[in-house]
């Protein structure tokens, strides 16, 4: 599980983060026991007190060592804006397109594994969609098992933050049918496809971006939706763990590789 802002813990039993190192930098992941003896790898993306902004998460190392220590899976969870004026806050969106053109982590280096030549496992990464269906279909029917609506389906689009978008940003967003922002969660649905590691997505929208409303949503406001965001996500994840128990998720789409 990948959590952000707001989300800092998943529960009280969940041990201290312990550190594991690869070749990208430290991640920190902590670990809980769930329904069915399934064991459940949390990283506080941005850290606890938020130590963290979008342009100082270290997702080649947080997806890595996901990987390394053997996730069958992974979800993500992000408060988000909405772009499409008929999302409405306090929702769920259970995204399955992605929009990050730019393909570039906080530093401008490219979003990839895939950073020295001749590394056997240097690929393309071909897919319809870029999250997994099996993990999508299982946090819908968890939404439904939390008594929580959710879209299904939506095109999440990542920006680079830290800052929030302009106007101008916004409605280039909105034409290419963006249905909400957010800063963090591009990378992951890459480097998990890279990874072969099935990823989904969800966003609970926080306020409208900039623009998109008459009014724009008041501070205070987003603050209190993003306080009520954590009891929703952990509601949600823990009925997606419960049916998650011993299922085989499949990773989307193919890597070609040359070796």
């Amino acid at each position: 599980m990948l959590t952000g802002t707001g989300t800092y813990a998943l529960a009280e039993s969940e041990d201290e983060p312990e550190v594991v190192s690869t070749r990208w930098g430290d991640a920190f992941v902590s670990r809980m026991h769930a329904a069915e003896d399934v064991e459940l790898l949390h990283i506080s993306r941005h850290e606890e007190g938020h130590q963290r902004l979008s342009n100082h998460v270290r997702h080649q190392a947080n997806i890595a060592a996901l990987k390394d220590l053997g996730a069958d899976c992974a979800i993500g969870v992000t408060v988000c804006g909405a772009v499409d004026r008929s999302v409405p806050l306090g929702s769920l969106v259970v995204f399955d397109d992605l929009h990050f053109l730019a393909n570039r982590l906080a530093d401008g280096s490219l979003c990839t594994f895939y950073d020295a030549p001749g590394d056997p496992m240097r690929g393309h990464w071909i897919y319809e969609q870029p999250f997994a269906g099996d993990v999508r279909r299982v946090l819908l029917d968890a939404c439904s098992d939390a008594g929580v609506p959710a879209r299904d389906g939506g095109v999440y689009g990542h920006v680079d933050g830290p800052r929030f978008n302009t106007r101008a940003e916004i409605r280039s967003l909105a034409l290419a049918g963006v249905t909400c922002v957010s800063q963090t969660a591009g990378p992951e649905a890459v480097l998990c496809g890279e990874a072969e590691l099935p990823y989904a997505l969800v966003g609970y929208a926080t306020d409208y971006a900039n623009g998109v409303s008459e009014e724009p949503t008041p501070v205070d406001e987003l603050v209190r939706l993003i306080g009520a965001s954590n009891g929703v996500f952990q509601s949600v994840l823990g009925c997606a763990v419960a049916r998650l128990a011993g299922a085989q998720p499949a990773p989307p789409g193919v890597i070609y590789r040359f070796e």
